[in-house]
């Protein structure tokens, strides 16, 4: 389904459906479960570069409930990741596909009954307003349900049910944020978990192949591009994926690899298979052999992350292959605007972020799903000069050796 459409089913069909299963919670209040909660799910329906930013939460969902079983409820194209970082036996996985209205539709019957015969206790829900997150939560069957809360906030009901109630806090971290809602599961106050944040380890997990399997990637791209066997690889991500509004202009990345090309490197271009005209576009402008098509040439997240073993930098959009990144040693530089990385940003180290913090900047964000007002001048990302991020790439490429 189109971004545009769960919008809207989500804020017409989705508020109704929150108002009527409230009426029915407050009508039905029953004894609250035991604690510590014996059996967890976790709610993450968004892009796979959030999971990435929940690994911190599933960690301490492991040291504080040791004894829990932990289960994760996520759309299917997510489902790679999820097992790249391990933190979930694969049996414990309830997969969603968004493909059509149908296709949600059966597979959300098939999930409701997979969670009911579970006997789950508690839930959390990850998502930022959304209804159809908290549907799920309720349909659980778990009695201790931590989830954001729009509190006084207009214009993002979803309902009275969530009893771990967490005030979303714009000036935290997501991932802190997730650590709240574990957190909310034993709190007894409100506003819920009211802890001191300064201790928090915010770090991404790190991805280990075997050498086999980085070398194997090594001799086909080679195989394929006999150019990166010449010259070090620099990678460049210019697609903006499902929100163009986040993508750095495509010009600006034509004179950085025209730049990185005049100094003796190959840059490879990355992206999905939709993403080949603008690829074809920009190898036209820059005319080099030495510039490669990698648009769709990754068969999967998995190789993609072998790639960056590969590579000496990366250049990219917010959004999944800067958090991918931060899981493999990879030097890093992200462009943020339409969304900040006071809350959305990598925790590698070797990242470094371009920020251009404008009046209308972020325009993404939870109070809106994530749907800008902007008329697609993003003037956040423009003014980003390429010069500046030469200089960022050249400084960093010069630590690499």
């Amino acid at each position: 389904m189109k971004v545009a459409v769960q919008r809207i089913i989500d804020r017409v069909v989705g508020s109704w459906i929150c108002g009527g299963l409230s009426l029915i919670d407050k009508f039905s209040r029953q004894s609250r479960d035991p604690l510590p909660p014996r059996k967890i799910l976790v709610v993450l329906l968004s892009e796979m570069g959030s999971l990435v930013l929940a690994y911190p939460m599933f960690q301490a969902l492991e040291n504080r409930f040791p004894q829990a079983t932990v289960s994760v409820l996520l759309l299917d194209k997510n489902r790679e990741m999820l097992e790249i970082l391990d933190v979930v036996p694969r049996e414990n996985v309830l997969t969603l596909n968004d493909r059509s209205l149908v296709h949600f539709g059966w597979d959300t019957v098939r999930v409701v009954f997979a969670m009911r015969r579970s006997g789950i206790d508690a839930v959390i829900d990850c998502e930022l307003f959304a209804r159809v997150s908290s549907i799920f939560s309720f349909f659980s069957g778990a009695r201790i349900r931590s989830g954001f809360s729009p509190f006084t906030q207009e214009g993002l009901y979803r309902g009275s049910f969530i009893n771990r109630p967490v005030l979303y806090n714009p000036y935290h971290h997501i991932s802190r944020q997730y650590l709240t809602l574990v957190e909310a599961l034993e709190s007894s106050t409100f506003p819920t978990a009211k802890r001191s944040t300064e201790k928090d380890l915010l770090r991404s997990p790190i991805f280990q192949p075997e050498d086999r399997e980085i070398d194997a990637m090594i001799a086909r791209l080679i195989g394929d591009f006999p150019v990166c066997s010449e010259r070090r690889l620099v990678l460049i991500y210019p697609g903006g994926g499902l929100l163009p509004i986040r993508a750095w202009p495509a010009e600006h990345y034509c004179e950085l690899a025209e730049a990185l090309l005049e100094k003796g490197y190959a840059v490879g271009v990355i992206g999905l298979p939709e993403d080949k005209s603008l690829a074809t576009d920009m190898l036209d402008r820059c005319n080099s052999p030495y510039m490669i098509d990698l648009t769709g040439y990754t068969r999967s997240i998995r190789e993609l992350m072998l790639l960056f073993h590969h590579a000496v930098l990366l250049v990219t959009n917010d959004g999944g292959p800067g958090q991918f990144a931060a899981m493999t040693p990879i030097r890093t530089i992200i462009f943020y605007g339409p969304e900040t990385p006071a809350l959305y940003g990598s925790h590698s180290p070797n990242a470094y972020f371009f920020y251009t913090g404008l009046s209308c900047s972020p325009c993404l964000t939870a109070y809106n799903h994530r749907n800008s007002p902007c008329d697609g001048d993003n003037q956040c990302l423009r003014q980003i000069g390429p010069g500046r991020v030469c200089a960022k790439a050249f400084e960093m490429l010069a630590e690499t050796g």
